[in-house]
């Protein structure tokens, strides 16, 4: 099954507490597939996202454009892959991805519409589309069971975080 959530007119501070409130949500093993265009906000996104998940000191995050991946330890440990500069998916396959998925660490990828078929099947893909310099627009699709509930605990997140912030964006829900 397949679920889809897509939240509109997100600001800077919004992308960061939505990765946060991702992050407190997620289980071992759990794949993030983040695609948007150069600039779009993935890595400020999977800052939340480790923030979500403990990590101590959230300015380590950073692109791993050059090195492909960075690790970092937190209440799970995270795998954050970059596959920007990646020129094949057997590139992909060779920094031991497989190791990584079949793990307890949350597995994060840029620009994994570049690694589509080395990726499970199960797991959470989001899309990140640049509406102005300032505002994003999220669409989270969950592939399969364990992340149709992900993606239902963090809609409830979201929606009580929006009724206890003014000015928060209110998400808009739509299912496939």
């Amino acid at each position: 099954m397949v679920a889809t959530w897509t939240v509109d007119q997100l600001r800077l501070p919004d992308t960061l507490r939505l990765g946060e409130r991702l992050g407190e949500r997620l289980f071992p093993g759990a794949v993030i597939a983040l695609n948007g265009t150069l600039g779009a906000g993935k890595t400020h996104f999977t800052r939340g996202i480790a923030i979500g998940l403990g990590i101590r000191n959230p300015f380590v995050v950073n692109s791993p454009t050059f090195v492909l991946i960075q690790e970092y330890t937190a209440r799970l440990p995270i795998a954050h892959f970059d596959t920007y500069r990646l020129q094949s998916v057997g590139e992909f396959l060779d920094l031991g991805t497989a190791e990584y998925f079949d793990s307890d660490a949350v597995s994060i990828i840029e620009w994994a519409e570049k690694v589509t078929p080395a990726l499970p099947v199960e797991r959470l893909e989001i899309q990140i589309t640049v509406v102005s310099p300032e505002i994003r627009t999220f669409r989270l699709t969950a592939m399969g069971e364990r992340y149709e509930s992900l993606l239902g605990a963090l809609q409830l997140a979201w929606k009580s975080d929006a009724q206890s912030q003014s000015g928060s964006a209110e998400p808009s829900e739509s299912s496939l």
